[in-house]
Protein backbone atom coordinates (compact mmCIF):
# COMPACT_ATOMS: atom_id res chain seq x y z
CA UNK A 1 0.00 0.00 0.00
CA UNK A 2 1.10 3.55 -0.75
CA UNK A 3 0.71 6.25 1.89
CA UNK A 4 1.16 9.95 1.15
CA UNK A 5 2.51 11.92 4.12
CA UNK A 6 2.35 15.72 3.98
CA UNK A 7 4.86 17.49 6.20
CA UNK A 8 3.57 20.95 7.15
CA UNK A 9 6.57 21.96 9.28
CA UNK A 10 10.20 20.95 9.10
CA UNK A 11 10.34 19.73 12.72
CA UNK A 12 7.47 17.25 12.52
CA UNK A 13 7.69 13.60 11.60
CA UNK A 14 5.60 10.45 11.58
CA UNK A 15 7.05 9.15 14.82
CA UNK A 16 5.18 6.03 15.90
CA UNK A 17 2.92 6.19 12.84
CA UNK A 18 5.96 5.27 10.76
CA UNK A 19 6.52 2.19 12.92
CA UNK A 20 2.94 1.05 12.40
CA UNK A 21 3.03 1.65 8.64
CA UNK A 22 6.33 -0.15 8.13
CA UNK A 23 5.05 -3.12 10.10
CA UNK A 24 2.38 -3.44 7.41
CA UNK A 25 4.82 -3.09 4.54
CA UNK A 26 3.62 0.35 3.48
CA UNK A 27 5.44 2.46 0.93
CA UNK A 28 5.68 5.92 2.49
CA UNK A 29 5.83 8.88 0.09
CA UNK A 30 6.88 11.97 2.04
CA UNK A 31 5.98 15.37 0.62
CA UNK A 32 7.87 18.20 2.31
CA UNK A 33 5.24 20.78 1.47
CA UNK A 34 6.81 23.08 4.06
CA UNK A 35 9.90 23.27 1.82
CA UNK A 36 7.89 24.04 -1.30
CA UNK A 37 7.48 20.52 -2.67
CA UNK A 38 4.23 20.16 -4.61
CA UNK A 39 1.78 17.50 -3.54
CA UNK A 40 2.59 14.52 -5.78
CA UNK A 41 0.20 13.22 -8.39
CA UNK A 42 -0.85 9.59 -8.53
CA UNK A 43 -2.95 7.20 -6.52
CA UNK A 44 -2.44 6.62 -2.82
CA UNK A 45 -4.21 4.31 -0.45
CA UNK A 46 -4.04 6.72 2.47
CA UNK A 47 -3.13 10.30 3.36
CA UNK A 48 -1.48 11.65 6.51
CA UNK A 49 -1.30 15.37 7.31
CA UNK A 50 1.17 16.18 10.09
CA UNK A 51 1.32 19.05 12.56
CA UNK A 52 2.89 22.48 12.33
CA UNK A 53 3.31 25.84 14.04
CA UNK A 54 0.97 27.69 11.67
CA UNK A 55 -2.79 27.72 12.11
CA UNK A 56 -5.24 25.92 9.82
CA UNK A 57 -6.31 29.17 8.10
CA UNK A 58 -2.78 30.22 7.11
CA UNK A 59 -3.18 29.84 3.35
CA UNK A 60 -0.96 32.83 2.61
CA UNK A 61 2.09 31.38 4.36
CA UNK A 62 1.15 27.77 3.53
CA UNK A 63 -0.12 27.96 -0.07
CA UNK A 64 -0.46 24.18 -0.37
CA UNK A 65 -3.33 24.14 2.15
CA UNK A 66 -6.21 24.53 -0.35
CA UNK A 67 -5.07 21.54 -2.42
CA UNK A 68 -4.42 19.51 0.72
CA UNK A 69 -7.93 20.29 1.96
CA UNK A 70 -9.40 19.11 -1.33
CA UNK A 71 -7.49 15.84 -1.17
CA UNK A 72 -8.38 15.18 2.45
CA UNK A 73 -12.05 15.73 1.66
CA UNK A 74 -11.99 13.58 -1.47
CA UNK A 75 -10.18 10.70 0.22
CA UNK A 76 -12.55 10.77 3.19
CA UNK A 77 -15.64 10.73 0.98
CA UNK A 78 -14.18 7.85 -1.03
CA UNK A 79 -13.69 5.83 2.16
CA UNK A 80 -9.91 5.94 1.95
CA UNK A 81 -7.93 6.29 5.17
CA UNK A 82 -7.03 9.85 6.20
CA UNK A 83 -5.18 10.90 9.32
CA UNK A 84 -4.77 14.48 10.47
CA UNK A 85 -2.58 15.04 13.52
CA UNK A 86 -2.77 18.31 15.51
CA UNK A 87 -2.71 20.93 12.73
CA UNK A 88 -3.71 18.08 10.41
CA UNK A 89 -6.83 17.50 12.53
CA UNK A 90 -7.68 21.19 12.35
CA UNK A 91 -7.26 21.05 8.57
CA UNK A 92 -9.54 18.02 8.30
CA UNK A 93 -12.17 19.90 10.30
CA UNK A 94 -11.79 22.87 7.95
CA UNK A 95 -12.02 20.62 4.88
CA UNK A 96 -15.54 19.67 6.00
CA UNK A 97 -16.56 23.23 6.94
CA UNK A 98 -15.87 22.97 10.65
CA UNK A 99 -14.99 26.21 12.43
CA UNK A 100 -11.34 26.75 13.34
CA UNK A 101 -10.74 28.49 16.68
CA UNK A 102 -7.35 30.21 16.69
CA UNK A 103 -5.53 30.77 20.01
CA UNK A 104 -8.60 29.47 21.83
CA UNK A 105 -6.81 27.11 24.22
CA UNK A 106 -3.34 26.01 25.26
CA UNK A 107 -2.14 22.52 26.08
CA UNK A 108 1.43 21.35 26.42
CA UNK A 109 2.88 18.20 27.94
CA UNK A 110 1.44 14.86 28.93
CA UNK A 111 -2.26 15.18 29.69
CA UNK A 112 -5.35 13.06 30.19
CA UNK A 113 -8.13 12.63 27.63
CA UNK A 114 -11.51 10.94 27.93
CA UNK A 115 -13.16 8.84 25.24
CA UNK A 116 -16.79 9.43 24.38
CA UNK A 117 -19.20 6.50 24.13
CA UNK A 118 -18.52 6.44 20.38
CA UNK A 119 -14.79 6.60 21.06
CA UNK A 120 -14.93 3.57 23.32
CA UNK A 121 -16.27 1.44 20.45
CA UNK A 122 -14.24 3.09 17.68
CA UNK A 123 -11.89 0.81 15.69
CA UNK A 124 -8.93 3.15 16.22
CA UNK A 125 -9.36 4.56 19.72
CA UNK A 126 -11.53 1.85 21.26
CA UNK A 127 -8.54 -0.16 22.46
CA UNK A 128 -7.50 2.60 24.85
CA UNK A 129 -8.62 3.05 28.43
CA UNK A 130 -11.69 5.31 28.78
CA UNK A 131 -9.35 7.95 30.25
CA UNK A 132 -5.83 7.79 28.84
CA UNK A 133 -2.53 9.67 28.76
CA UNK A 134 -1.06 11.31 25.67
CA UNK A 135 1.13 14.26 24.65
CA UNK A 136 -0.22 17.68 23.68
CA UNK A 137 1.16 20.80 22.05
CA UNK A 138 -1.36 23.21 20.58
CA UNK A 139 -3.05 26.60 20.97
CA UNK A 140 -5.85 26.17 18.42
CA UNK A 141 -8.91 23.98 18.34
CA UNK A 142 -12.08 23.58 16.24
CA UNK A 143 -15.81 23.02 16.15
CA UNK A 144 -16.73 19.64 14.69
CA UNK A 145 -17.97 19.56 11.12
CA UNK A 146 -21.55 18.46 10.59
CA UNK A 147 -21.74 14.67 10.43
CA UNK A 148 -18.44 14.07 12.23
CA UNK A 149 -18.39 11.57 15.10
CA UNK A 150 -16.84 12.98 18.26
CA UNK A 151 -14.48 10.41 19.79
CA UNK A 152 -12.57 12.13 22.60
CA UNK A 153 -12.17 15.35 24.55
CA UNK A 154 -11.06 16.98 27.79
CA UNK A 155 -11.67 20.19 29.72
CA UNK A 156 -9.16 22.21 27.70
CA UNK A 157 -10.35 21.08 24.25
CA UNK A 158 -13.83 19.66 23.88
CA UNK A 159 -12.93 18.07 20.54
CA UNK A 160 -9.75 16.00 20.74
CA UNK A 161 -10.56 13.37 18.13
CA UNK A 162 -13.24 12.75 15.51
CA UNK A 163 -14.05 10.48 12.61
CA UNK A 164 -15.61 11.22 9.25
CA UNK A 165 -16.98 8.42 7.09
CA UNK A 166 -15.19 5.07 7.34
CA UNK A 167 -11.60 5.94 8.09
CA UNK A 168 -10.88 9.70 8.12
CA UNK A 169 -9.58 10.68 11.55
CA UNK A 170 -8.71 14.04 13.02
CA UNK A 171 -6.64 13.64 16.20
CA UNK A 172 -5.64 16.80 18.00
CA UNK A 173 -3.19 15.21 20.41
CA UNK A 174 0.30 14.03 19.45
CA UNK A 175 -0.13 10.29 19.85
CA UNK A 176 2.70 9.82 17.33
CA UNK A 177 5.21 11.58 19.59
CA UNK A 178 7.10 9.09 21.74
CA UNK A 179 9.68 10.16 24.30
CA UNK A 180 12.50 10.13 21.76
CA UNK A 181 10.63 12.54 19.48
CA UNK A 182 9.63 14.74 22.41
CA UNK A 183 13.30 14.93 23.48
CA UNK A 184 14.11 16.08 19.95
CA UNK A 185 11.42 18.78 20.10
CA UNK A 186 12.69 19.85 23.52
CA UNK A 187 16.10 20.60 22.00
CA UNK A 188 14.91 22.14 18.72
CA UNK A 189 12.33 24.38 20.46
CA UNK A 190 14.44 25.29 23.49
CA UNK A 191 13.94 29.05 23.10
CA UNK A 192 10.17 28.76 22.79
CA UNK A 193 9.94 26.38 25.74
CA UNK A 194 12.10 28.59 27.94
CA UNK A 195 9.62 31.42 27.39
CA UNK A 196 6.29 29.55 27.31
CA UNK A 197 6.96 26.44 29.43
CA UNK A 198 9.87 27.36 31.74
CA UNK A 199 9.34 24.32 33.98
CA UNK A 200 9.29 21.83 31.11
CA UNK A 201 12.78 20.37 31.63
CA UNK A 202 12.02 19.48 35.23
CA UNK A 203 8.56 18.16 34.29
CA UNK A 204 10.04 16.05 31.52
CA UNK A 205 12.64 14.53 33.83
CA UNK A 206 9.97 13.79 36.43
CA UNK A 207 7.26 12.44 34.12
CA UNK A 208 8.97 10.67 31.22
CA UNK A 209 9.30 7.27 32.90
CA UNK A 210 5.67 7.17 34.03
CA UNK A 211 3.36 9.37 31.97
CA UNK A 212 5.73 9.19 28.99
CA UNK A 213 5.79 5.41 29.00
CA UNK A 214 1.99 5.26 29.19
CA UNK A 215 1.65 7.74 26.34
CA UNK A 216 4.13 5.84 24.16
CA UNK A 217 2.13 2.63 24.53
CA UNK A 218 -1.17 4.39 23.87
CA UNK A 219 0.25 6.12 20.82
CA UNK A 220 1.66 3.00 19.21
CA UNK A 221 -1.61 1.15 19.77
CA UNK A 222 -3.49 4.02 18.12
CA UNK A 223 -1.09 4.16 15.17
CA UNK A 224 -1.39 0.42 14.58
CA UNK A 225 -5.17 0.53 14.74
CA UNK A 226 -5.36 3.32 12.14
CA UNK A 227 -2.86 1.59 9.86
CA UNK A 228 -5.06 -1.51 9.98
CA UNK A 229 -7.89 0.46 8.33
CA UNK A 230 -5.92 1.32 5.19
Amino acid sequence: MRVLVVQNHDDTSLGQIETALLERGAEIILCRACDGEPLPEGEFDALVALGGLQNALADESSPWFPELLQRMCAYALQGRAVLGVCLGAQLLARAFNGQNLIDATHEFGWTRISLTEDGQTDPVLGGLDPVFTTFQWHDDTFVLPRGAVRLAGNDASHNQAFRINRAAYGIQFHFEADRALIRQWTVSSATYLAEREPDWLSRFAREEATLGAQADANGLRTARAWAALI
